[in-house]
């Protein structure tokens, strides 16, 4: 440390007393083992239930992100139409409802009504009372059949092409000059529309003095 020119005398200190200030992580194991034993317990409570309720597939938000695919917070009203599911029935059988979200594209509308459907076919509703089932219940032989609780995936949306040698075509085509002139065409498309309809105004407008 060096001192030099008519600058302040440093006055470091060394002595905090860091040893009271800093955050130890000792109980990690612990709560490691006690998170691990909640999830035994919650599992065996459920019984033949799922751990997770059913959530959507939706697409994460800005630009940045836009191209990962994450679990939404519920299903919309015409999601579940479409897929023929009640909305208080979806609520019942572990499916959420989002009476806010809306579908902005039918592509994403498609893979949420698949996903619905394909959760309906795995679904077993068991009766309450074993000898009086009612609409809706399971039959006894779906009761019979063997359970999961394996969660339904999330669907891979964007398929990874396989390598391949780039076309003549696609080596002439020029991307960004391609954009710039659809870019000047929207921007100038009133412009050149009134430039073009301007010597029929005219004409119009001397016919019309003339008849004066």
């Amino acid at each position: 440390m060096g001192f030099a020119h008519n600058n302040v005398l440093h006055a470091n200190h060394f002595r905090k007393d860091w040893q009271r200030r800093v955050r130890t992580w000792f109980d990690q194991p612990g709560r490691k083992l006690r998170r691990r034993t909640a999830r035994k317990a919650k599992a065996a409570t459920l019984g033949v239930r799922p751990q997770s309720l059913l959530r959507p597939a939706v697409r994460a938000q800005t630009v940045r992100y836009n191209r990962k695919v994450r679990e939404g917070r519920g299903f919309t009203h015409a999601e579940l139409k479409e897929a023929g599911i009640g909305r208080k029935e979806a609520r019942g059988v572990g499916i959420v409802v989002d009476h806010r979200r809306r579908n902005l594209s039918e592509e994403g509308k498609k893979v949420n009504v698949e996903r619905l459907k394909a959760y309906k076919a795995r679904l077993i509703v068991f009766p309450r009372k074993a000898g009086k089932p009612k609409k809706g219940d399971s039959s006894a032989e779906d009761l019979k059949a063997e359970t999961t609780r394996a969660a339904i995936p999330l669907p891979v949306v964007d398929v990874a092409e396989a390598p391949r040698k780039i076309t003549a075509e696609e080596r002439e085509f020029q991307a960004f000059r391609t954009l710039r002139v659809a870019r000047a065409n929207a921007r100038y498309e009133g412009a050149r529309k009134a430039r073009a309809q301007k010597p029929a105004l005219q004409k119009e407008e001397e016919e019309a003095a003339k008849k004066k």
